[in-house]
């Protein structure tokens, strides 16, 4: 019997990269737990004017919160929380001393500064201040680099210990920063993604699948763009039978089959229609509405065109009751 696991990913750090990391990984149903210090590198920055979608730039704080609701949107769970030590878990079942026998059960213990433990099968670090709370999950001297400053040694996580998809020589541990590379915020959740991705990928093949099925893509696209042959789900059986003809699985095992219902499902679910479509946008618009300021929001559309897109019997009873500025009894105003 397996153990007991708290969480299938634990991601340290709630910068870009790893709400990337913890959005696409929460998106195919994973259950994610992400640690935010608070202390993010995105805080010590002003303004940002080179983060796409953003013509004017955005501040850090804002870009911060719209991050970290994306987050408990995609259904993570966010911990106000340190983390100081992250280790292996015990043995598994059988009370083996060798962590990792068990794919089902725990890989690791996260050790937060006030909470619980956390048990989980993966963990994603996504921290750029250093990465001491990693040492004893391998080698220091694969993990850390040592060198001479002003006659004093010093010691610090090694950014290249991790593969350009975070993977690392630790079963189940992925490095999504700190990387020299990623230092701007657009590229640290570019990792992110990619870290995420990766955690996908190797989740669906610990569940059976093999590497070139399990590495897909996280996207919804138009249902009017499948016509009428790829609207036939068979059509997408024949294609991923045709696909993986000559891969490392039989084509008539019970796993390949159980494995294409599973992608042919995921296929397909990425197409919404055309109500689904203006559901989902307005929705995108009003979460980002809520983060906006009132008066810039006026200042950009004008008064007249925000009263327009109101609803009458709404402004109706908001002059009934007075509005903010109506003359009262005593000549006052509220």
């Amino acid at each position: 019997m397996s153990a007991a696991v708290d969480r299938d990913v634990v991601v340290v750090g709630c910068g870009p990269a790893g709400c990337a990391a913890a959005v696409f990984a929460a998106r195919d149903g994973l259950d994610v737990a992400v640690f935010d210090r608070g202390r993010s590198s995105l805080a010590q920055c002003a303004h940002l004017e080179n983060y796409p979608g953003f013509p004017a730039g955005i501040d850090a704080g804002t870009l911060s919160e719209l991050m970290r609701e994306q987050t408990e949107r995609a259904g993570c769970a966010v911990v106000e929380d340190l983390v100081e030590s992250v280790e292996r878990a015990a043995g598994d079942a059988d009370d083996s001393d060798s962590p990792g026998d068990d794919p089902d059960g725990p890989q690791f213990v996260v050790t937060p500064q006030a909470g619980e433990p956390v048990t989980a099968r993966r963990v994603i670090a996504a921290t750029r201040y250093d990465g001491e709370y990693l040492r004893g999950l391998d080698d220091d001297d694969a993990m850390f680099e040592v060198h001479d400053h002003g006659g004093e040694r010093h010691e610090h996580f090694d950014r290249e210990y991790a593969d350009r998809d975070g993977a690392t020589p630790v079963d189940g541990l992925y490095v999504a920063s700190p990387s020299d590379a990623d230092r701007q915020a657009i590229t640290a959740a570019g990792r992110g993604a990619r870290v995420g991705k990766r955690v996908v990928a190797d989740a669906r093949i610990d569940d059976g699948w093999w590497r070139e099925a399990a590495e897909g893509v996280d996207w919804v696209r138009r249902e009017a763009e499948l016509d009428d042959e790829w609207a036939d789900r068979d059509r997408w059986v024949e294609w991923f039978d045709a696909e993986h003809a000559d891969g490392p699985v039989a084509p008539d095992s019970e796993r390949f089959a159980r494995v294409r219902e599973a992608a042919v499902d995921d296929l397909l679910a990425a197409y919404v229609d055309a109500d689904e479509e203006r559901t989902r946008a307005a929705a995108g618009h009003r979460a980002l509405a809520e983060h906006l300021d009132p008066d810039a929001v006026v200042e950009a559309h004008g008064a007249d065109a925000l009263l327009d897109a109101m609803d009458d019997e709404a402004i109706a009873a908001y002059a009934g009751d007075g509005g903010p500025d109506a003359p009262q009894a005593d000549g006052g105003s509220r």
